[in-house]
This record gives structure tokens, sequence and C-alpha cells, in this order.
């Protein structure tokens, strides 16, 4: 079920395509009549559409160019009808008025074939065999981009260069004078001459970056300066860069850590962070790492590309996913894959045990989940008016099954338990693919937020004055500032390169405080009796954990990480199984209370959490706790610390076992051979013709 504000938009984008082909019809037929002044405005309507489209809507006229209807076939059926109804038209001299017309309208578009081409060359002249962040890579002799109309956008550089062309044309139309029509083609074809040379100053010596061998060259000389310890390896789609930036806090902590990427999109969906970042689009570039000092790499999450990193023998590879939970993709058969798989606790390693999936127990190595540093433990029930009650849903999965997220069968019933109670405040948190894989789960989700909103006109109270508000625009200016880098519209790869070169300064540290303090200000923003939707990445899971008082989630991480809190939770049952085979089948929902899909439970749950004496899983929660996260003592961030020591000692034992091996396996030269000889010493051929004797 489409979102209520995505009908309109589709009725708009198919009223906008329907135009553009009635004026198309209409410039036909006015051109055959002739009609003058219905053709000149179908002209111009035409034009003026497609260009406005072309810069408001690309993605609608990109259906258009998948039937080879784009935007170059689209400007010459209009450049022809023009010159169709300029024949048609009764005092225009059609050799010495057309013609000239004719001749400068092919030299318009020679020159603008010729401009597509300087561009195709100037774009591969700027694509680098690697992409950086966090590195100072001036050395490759990085510039600003040229102009996006002029490198990377065909279609809005014709179109818009074509604007004073069509004008003079129609003018001529209009009046009978081709003078019109050759001053529009003078004006157009001479933008259009000095952009295409401008652009080609990109392809000078003094503009052009180095060569693909100069790059690695580069880089191979910046890898031995920078001595690489740890990196973590990561791979993924537009919406699964979460999975790696939940370890970036912990990442920087490790000796010379490194972030290894593969798609060059991924670099800016990484957050903010004073780790080097390299992207190696292709395999053979990556490669380089295998002679640098890196011991080993750190994977948050399983992709179809890390298969080709594990090729490089000289790293070690440990598995730390980007969360665990009782679902089957927790104890994934491509774990065997990996040197080691580090979990949080005693249940992940008996969960490889169960699964059978290859997984050695002697691979497994427990640290804990150093990102919960953060999470604040439970301090007792409720002290204020409302019982805040976080309602975070996992999304629906690949696999379709409907007991992965409770939002498509017990969602609507939950919230509606929730609102019903006016002592509870809902922070509603979905996940950020829910809908991506099942429809009914997007559409459910909608209504969901739809009736919190509704429910939220039922409520009134004092509100924060205006120096809260202003205090948290403030707050989030400063914290943008620190997290993010502003970029021209015409910036490229190369150009972000260059903005985002080594950082200055602890940027982490200032990232931190200013968190802290956004956050502060956010929670301080809302009066405590509103509900909030929450589906930006700010604030953080880990911040709603803080405000609330009770969690309702589905089988997923979210209960793990939940749990380091101590506070009390529940999950939704949507899997059709009885309770007590949910139950053991999953083993993070023992210390909490199930939901079916009607969510009966709900009034029960709040009242255990108002009064902790009615609450049966209190000592069970505890013990769930450290069950899957590990002891408390020592930390995780030192237990995490000590595996990574670990596995890079190893790293270093096999490098000098294969350097020995090759040394013996490989014969000396004959001249060492003639030396030690000399001295009385046998050589190996000796030795080997004594042997043969």
């Amino acid at each position: 079920m489409p979102s209520a504000g995505l009908v309109p938009r589709r009725i708009v984008q198919l009223s906008a395509l329907c135009a553009m082909f009635a004026l198309f019809t209409v410039q036909i037929v006015s051109a055959l009549l002739p009609n003058i002044a219905l053709f000149v405005a179908a002209g111009a309507a035409g034009l003026l559409l497609d260009t406005y489209l072309q810069y408001r809507d690309p993605g609608l006229l990109a259906l258009l160019g998948k039937v080879r209807f784009d935007a170059l076939v689209r400007q010459l059926l209009r450049d022809m009808l023009v010159l169709v109804g300029l024949l048609r038209i009764d005092g225009i001299d059609p050799l010495r008025e057309q013609a000239p017309l004719l001749v400068g309208l092919c030299l318009f578009y020679a020159v603008h074939f010729a401009c597509q081409g300087v561009s195709v060359l100037v774009r591969r002249s700027r694509t680098l065999p690697i992409v950086t962040r966090n590195i100072d890579a001036s050395e490759l002799h990085l510039t600003a981009a040229p102009p996006r109309i002029l490198a990377r956008r065909q279609a809005h550089r014709l179109l818009t260069f074509s604007l004073p062309i069509t004008a003079g044309l129609l003018t001529t139309a209009a009046t009978k004078d081709a003078i019109w029509g050759g001053l529009g083609l003078g004006f157009g074809l001479t933008l259009l001459v000095g952009g295409t040379a401008y652009l080609a100053t990109w392809l000078l010596p003094g503009k052009r970056a180095r060569n693909e061998q100069q790059v690695m060259e580069w880089l191979d000389s910046w890898l031995e300066r920078y001595q690489p310890t740890v990196a973590m390896y990561f791979s993924g789609g537009t919406t699964s860069a979460y999975q790696a930036n939940m370890w970036l806090s912990t990442l920087s902590r490790l000796d010379k850590p490194l972030i290894v990427l593969r798609e060059r999109f991924m670099v800016q969906k990484i957050d903010a962070t004073d780790v080097p970042i390299i992207c190696f689009p292709k395999v053979s570039t990556m490669f380089s790492l295998e002679s640098s000092t890196l011991k080993m790499m750190l994977h948050p999450a399983n992709a179809a590309k890390t298969s080709q990193v594990l090729r490089i023998p000289t790293i070690k590879h440990a598995f730390i996913n980007h969360g665990e939970s009782d679902k089957l993709s927790s104890c994934n058969p491509y774990a065997k894959a990996y040197d080691e798989v580090w979990v949080a606790g005693p249940a992940a390693r008996e969960r490889y045990a169960l699964a059978e999936v290859g997984v050695e127990d002697k691979d497994i190595v427990e640290v804990g989940r150093p990102q919960l540093a953060p999470i604040r433990p439970y301090a007792g029930p409720p002290t204020g008016t409302y019982t805040t009650v976080l309602y975070a849903p996992t999304w629906e999965g690949w696999d379709g099954n409907p007991g992965n997220t409770s939002v498509v069968l017990a969602g609507e019933n939950i919230v509606r338990a929730l609102l019903a109670d006016d002592k509870v405040r809902l922070l509603y948190k979905p996940h950020p693919m829910t809908g991506s894989v099942d429809p009914r789960a997007g559409a459910a989700n909608e209504r969901i937020m739809a009736m919190i909103r509704e429910a939220n006109t039922r409520r009134s109270g004092a509100r924060p004055g205006a120096e809260a508000a202003a205090e948290l625009v403030r707050r989030t200016a400063e914290l943008d500032r620190l997290t993010s880098t502003s970029f021209r519209s015409s910036a490229d790869e190369m150009e972000r390169m260059l903005l985002q070169g080594a950082p200055s300064g602890d940027r982490e540290a200032a990232i931190a405080e200013a968190t802290l303090a956004w956050e502060k200000a956010y929670w301080a923003s809302f009066p405590e009796w509103e509900h909030l939707v929450i589906t930006e990445a700010r604030p953080a899971i880990f911040a709603c954990f803080n405000a609330s008082d009770l969690l309702i989630s589905d089988v997923s991480s979210v209960v793990s990480d939940w749990l380091s809190s101590e506070k009390p939770y529940a999950v939704g049952n949507t899997s059709g199984l009885p309770e007590a085979a949910f139950r053991a089948a999953f083993p993070t929902v023992s210390a909490g209370v199930v939901i079916t899909p009607d969510a009966r439970e709900v009034p029960g749950l709040l009242d255990a959490v108002r009064n902790p004496e009615k609450d049966p899983f209190t000592k069970a929660r505890a013990d769930l706790k450290e069950q899957l996260l590990g002891p408390s003592d020592p930390p995780s961030l030192v237990r995490f610390g000590a595996a990574v020591r670990t596995l890079c000692a190893k790293a270093d034992d096999r490098r000098v076992r294969m350097e020995s091996r090759l040394a013996n396996e490989i014969p000396a030269p004959r001249e060492s051979r003639d030396e030690m000889a000399a001295e009385g010493e046998p050589s190996e051929t000796a030795e080997d013709a004594e042997a043969l004797r």
C-alpha cells in the first residue's frame, strides 16, 4: 500500500509526462498546418518543461531514457520540428535563410558531441584506482572538479545550451526574420565552444592527477610510513553502512587502525572518524595490502567481496559481526572462512555449536560488546509522571519469515495498547530497512506512525520555551560541523579526497562531547508527555535506550544490547510458535515478557515496570546479560584489545615461519655455493650427491 504522499506525487509525474508528449503532438500538428502562434508556444513550453524536469525530477526522465527517448533524442526531435515548421512558413527563404540555420544547428550538435568526448576523457583522468579519506593525498596532485554541467551532466548541458538556440529559431518563426535564429545559434555555439575549451584544460598536465602506477606507488609508500596493524574490512549496499559505523569508536582505540572499503560510494557513508580510509574498487589494487605491515582484519559483515580479501595469506581475519541475536544470520556458515569468530559471550559460542555450521570451538573468542559502554544501567522504576517505552522492531529480513518482525502482525496492536495508557510516553524507532522487502511492513509502519501522530493531538501540556529549540539548533549545527564536510555541488571523488585529507586535532573526542550535548538538547526540546517517532540517525539507538524504562522489540541484536542495562524488556512473538517453544528456540527471550499478536500482555508488562516487586525476571536478566555479553570484569574493551594482540601475534608467527620455510626451500645462488666450498663447508649440491651415494 503506497504512502499518503506518494500517490499525489505519482499523479504529478504522470501529468508531466503526458504534458510533454502532448506538447510534442501540438508542435507536430502546428508545424504542418502551419499555425505559427501555437507552434511557437508548444516549442517553447516543451523545452522549458524538459529543462525544468531535468533539474527537478531527473529520475522521472530516466524512465524515458530506458526506452531510448532520452534528452538527446527529445532535443533532436524538437529541433527537427522547428526546421519543419520554418519550411512551412511563408516568408522564410529555404536556401538563403533556413539552410544557414540548418548548418549552424548541425555545427552545434557536432560541438556538443565533442564536448561529451572531452567530458569522458576528463572523468576518466579524474577516476583514481583508489579512494582515500583522512589521508593527506596532496602528493597525487589532486585538483578541484570542473563544473558539473560540463563534466557530468550531458542532458543538462544540451538542454541549457539549447535554450538560446531554440528561442532564436522560434523568434524567427514568429517574425519571419532569420537574424534571430542566427543570433541564438551564435550565442549557443559560443557558450558551448567556450565551455568545451574550458573543460579541456583539465586534461592539461597542470590539472591532471597522477596515473595508476604513480598512485599505487604513492599508496605503497604511505602504507610503509603509516605502518597499519589492524584494519576493518567492509563491503555492502547503500543502507548497510550502519554495520560498519557501530564499530568506529572501538576501532579508533586500536594501534594504527585502518578502514578498507570496496565500493566508492561507501567512502562518504562512513560516519565521521579520524581513522584512515582506503577504498579498493578493484581486487588487483587491494593486493597492495599483502606487502604492508597489516596483520589482521576485522569483518563486521559477510559480503560477496569478502572472499576476495581472504585470499591475502599474510593477514589474519576475525569475524566480529554487526550485532548478535538468536537469528540464523548470527551463526552463518560463512563464518568458518575466517581465522577466528569473535562473539560477545558464551551464548554465541553455544549457538555456533548447536548450529553445526563448521565453526570450531577453538576458533571462537569471547570479547563482549565494547560499543555498549555508553548504555546506562538500570536505576529503578520510573520516578516521573510518565513511563517511557521504546518500541524498536526489526525489519522483515530477506526470507519473508513472518516471525522476523512484529510490525506486520502485532505492531499496530502493541502501539494501540501503549497509547491507551495515559501514563506512557512512546518512542517509536523502526529499523531503517523496514518495508524494503515486504510492502506490508512498510504499510504497517506508515499506519503506526500515523497512529502516534494522531495520539499526540489528543495530549496537551506545557512545552519547552523557545530557548530549548534554539539550543537544539545550535547543538545540531555544531555537531553537523564536526561530523560532515561541505562540498560544492560539482565536487567529484577527487575533490572530496582533497578536502578530506588528514584530520587535524582530536576530532573524535570533540564529536563525542558534542553528541552528548546534542542528545541533552534534543530530549529537552520536547515535552515529557509527547510521543516521538524517530526515523533519523539521531538520536542513536543507545541514546533511546538511556531515555527509556522499557524496551519492546523482536528477536534481534537490539535485545542483546539492551540487556547490558538490565532494564525490563519484551519480545513480540509473531512466529506462530507457542510461548514455551518460542522461548526454547530463542534464548534471548528467556528473561523478558513474550507479547502475542493481540498485545494483551502490555498492561501487565507496564504494571511490572512500575512496580519492580511484580517483575519476575529481575535476576534472570542479570544472568542472561552475562550469558549473552560475558563478564563485566575485565571490561569488554580490554578483552577486545587482548584478542587483537593475540591474533596479531599469530600473524607475526606465521610470517616468521613462512620466511624461514622459503629461505630453506630456495637454493643458494651459485656464487654462495662456491664460497662455501672454498671455505670447506658442504654445499647443498655436495650433500645431495652424498645422499645419492
